[in-house]
């Protein structure tokens, strides 16, 4: 099988003129693409029209180009090769092809008549390279060939489909990270000798080729940088990637010359419509959905109801990505693609009215999520406020930045502490509650609701100080302005803060005071019962553990009733306690085997630690020494994650005691540590899938429905009306 071949010197004498429509040598080493390269020519074994897409720059020309080169002699009359980028006029197209073609024919007929004739009879398979500018003329034209030619084939690339029947669209993603990395090497090398990515600058390389996207062209013209700059410098000026990312090769297509050329030819094809919502959309960072989009960019201009047709523009265009994620179909632009909005956005000066809206809509996006936290949809609320991290930080930090909307950047804050506490984000939620509570607003109810939330992360950190000085202002601040959802909620976490802190009486005394304030205002929602479950949590510590187990089957019953998990399997970590406490171990591990999965699904890694904990002493009491072990290493691993071990409590921290006393006397030191090695290189899933009985196999979550604002997109409701959550 015939393959390009690299140039060189060669002796002899110099070869003869390519024949139009040639397939070009390569000029460097074709490098990763192996699975691209392999759906591609699967792609055309069994399809006669297979389209390569693809943002500008991605590599869509060289794939076609290498896909092509490998494929050549499964074609008795080769391959011919149309580059139609420079082309500008649409009757000229015919022309062109036959040029490839070298079809000459003088008869006066039309030119595709011609074509048509010339390979009818043919077995070929025609490259055409460039072609979204023509994409019409391109359709009709290959359309025709394709019905009058039975052994053509046809394999295009371009920013969009043509949409001829038959057609097989295979999307063309930037490259993964290794292969990047590796081509980024390869071309460097070539600009200065004897370049290897070393561990001096192996992090710089990866984050180059992260915040590029993995984009070829980009990583190419980044290499041609180091002639004057080092990595390290080049990273460093990539805010401004549009002015440092230009090439100085002779020899190369205008639009692959700079970054920006290789971009603005996708924004010159786009309409007028298109470059407005290209321009709007990038506001957002990371992935966003159709609702989003529809409050954040809609106007006079762009009516929500039109929105949906011109994003399925800019999809067949490759501006935006469509992806299929557990939060349902959401679109994403990459960086580079991003920016380029940026740029037409802050040219329209119209930025800070769209990232008001943007934030408007996420302020929204998680009041809901709070309230629906309290249902049977918690996993997807789950997928949804992962999917929208990025942009729930970029309304954070909006909030933040102005002194007048302090208060809205407290809620916003306050109001995630189910995805703070919930799912495995206690340092990230630590960290904007302490930047919103440093700022002075003046919405007291927000800063109260931030309070008690702060609160309650730095008890489960461990950080007896911290939470001890957030409850106080809270509570005092709840007095001073007659706030009782507040109120109710310090002295829930002042409790909490009790009980981690061994003092058991007045954990219990606070926590059933607490629950008392929550009947009295009508409070009831994932964080009240929780309260229950700390209460059952005390009172089991004290060996009353009949009344916590009555108090945990409380709950259960409760959770069932509104499909609640979350704090379900919180009930079910006291249930297993109180069960391992009165010898049934079997009963026990049941119990933590359900707690773990629900934990494990919602990455609630607080929740992970305790349950393994818990595990290994019932590993111990069925005779498995060395699997304590190795789970009490696991855990030891995920805590550092979570905060301070066991939350320095002796209560807490007793059972583990007990289990590393017993297993290192049956194992020995030697046998105990390196058993808690193997437990310490587990990470999250290798350690649950030890524990759960599908082997760490999680059914998955059921497909999203719309989360979020209500369909007449009215901005979200006023966060000074409640300092806590609303009743679910």
């Amino acid at each position: 099988m015939r393959r390009f071949t690299r140039s060189g010197t060669a002796s002899g004498p110099p070869p003869a003129p390519a024949a139009p429509g040639s397939l070009p040598s390569e000029l460097n080493r074709f490098i990763g693409r192996e699975a691209e390269l392999a759906a591609l020519t699967g792609r055309l074994a069994s399809a006669r029209l297979v389209t390569l897409t693809g943002v500008g720059g991605v590599g869509k020309s060289r794939l076609a180009l290498h896909g092509a080169a490998i494929l050549q002699d499964r074609f008795c009359d080769g391959v011919r090769l149309v580059e139609l980028s420079a082309l500008r006029e649409p009757h000229l197209l015919d022309h062109a092809v036959a040029e490839a073609l070298a079809v000459a024919d003088h008869s006066g007929r039309p030119v595709r008549a011609a074509l048509g004739d010339h390979l009818a009879g043919r077995e070929l398979l025609l490259v055409l390279d460039g072609f979204e500018h023509l994409v019409d003329a391109c359709a009709g034209l290959v359309a025709e060939l394709l019905r009058r030619a039975p052994g053509l084939r046809v394999l295009a690339a371009g920013r969009r489909p043509l949409e001829v029947p038959g057609e097989q669209v295979v999307p063309l993603a930037p490259m993964n990270a290794t292969d990047a990395a590796e081509l980024f090497a390869d071309r460097a090398a070539a600009v200065v000798a004897g370049f290897t990515v070393g561990p001096s600058h192996a992090q710089a390389v990866g984050e180059l080729c992260r915040r590029l996207d993995g984009i070829p062209l980009a990583l190419e013209l980044a290499a041609g940088r180091l002639r004057a700059l080092s990595v390290e410098q080049v990273l460093h000026r990539l805010d401004d990637r549009f002015r440092l990312l230009t090439g100085t090769a002779r020899g190369v297509l205008p639009r692959h010359q700079t970054l920006r050329c290789a971009i603005g030819w996708s924004h010159e094809l786009c309409t007028a419509r298109e470059r407005l919502l290209w321009a709007r959309l990038s506001v957002f960072a990371g992935q966003f959905d159709l609702e989003a989009a529809e409050y954040v960019c809609s106007g006079p201009e762009l009516p929500a109801e039109e929105l949906l047709d011109v994003i399925e523009e800019l999809v067949a265009q490759s501006v935006l990505l469509r992806e299929e994620t557990a939060a349902g179909v959401r679109y994403r632009m990459l960086d580079t693609v991003r920016a380029y909005g940026a740029d037409w956005l802050a040219a329209a000066q119209d930025g800070e009215r769209l990232r008001r809206r943007h934030r408007d809509w996420y302020l929204g996006l998680a009041t809901w999520c709070e309230l629906d936290w309290f249902s049977s949809r918690q996993a997807e609320i789950a997928a949804r406020v992962e999917a929208d991290l990025p942009n729930l930080r970029i309304a954070l930090e909006q909030s933040l930045e102005s002194a007048s909307e302090t208060y809205l950047g407290q809620y916003l804050a306050g109001t995630l502490w189910f995805y703070w506490v919930g799912c495995g984000r206690l340092s990230e939620g630590r960290h904007w509650l302490d930047r919103a509570l440093e700022l002075e607003g003046d919405h007291d109810d927000a800063r109260l609701k931030a309070l008690w939330v702060a609160g309650y992360v730095a008890v489960l950190q461990g950080d007896t100080v911290a939470a001890l000085a957030a409850l106080q202002e809270c509570s005092e601040g709840a007095e001073r302005t007659g706030n009782a959802t507040a109120a109710a909620y310090a002295l829930h976490r002042t409790g909490c803060l009790a009980l981690v802190r061994d003092d058991m009486p007045r954990a219990e005394e606070l926590l059933r005071g607490a629950l008392a304030r929550y009947r009295e205002i009508g409070e009831l929602n994932s964080t009240v019962l929780l309260g229950q479950v700390e209460l059952a949590m005390a009172v089991a510590f004290r060996g009353e553990l009949a009344d916590a187990a009555r108090l945990c089957q409380d709950v259960l019953e409760v959770c069932e009733d509104h499909g609640e998990r979350w704090t379900r399997a919180y009930a079910l970590f006291v249930l297993a306690f109180a069960a391992w406490s009165g010898g049934e171990t079997g009963r026990a591990r049941g119990l933590l085997e359900e707690c773990l999965g629900i934990h494990h699904a919602f990455h609630d890694l607080l929740g992970v630690a305790l349950a393994i904990e818990l595990v290994a002493l019932v590993a111990l009491d069925e005779g498995d020494a060395e699997e304590a072990a190795v789970l009490q290493g696991a855990a030891g691993r995920i805590w550092p994650s979570v905060g301070l071990p066991r939350f320095g409590s002796r209560h807490f921290g007793l059972p583990h005691a007990r289990c590393e006393q017993q297993a290192r006397r049956l194992l020995g030191d030697a046998g105990y540590e390196r058993a808690l090695r193997v437990g310490d290189a587990l990470d999250l899933d290798a350690a649950a899938a030890r524990v759960l009985p599908s082997g760490g196999v999680l059914p998955a979550r059921r497909p999203a429905v719309r989360i979020g604002p209500p369909a007449t997109h009215e901005p979200a409701a006023s966060p000074s009306a409640s300092g806590g959550e609303t009743a679910g």
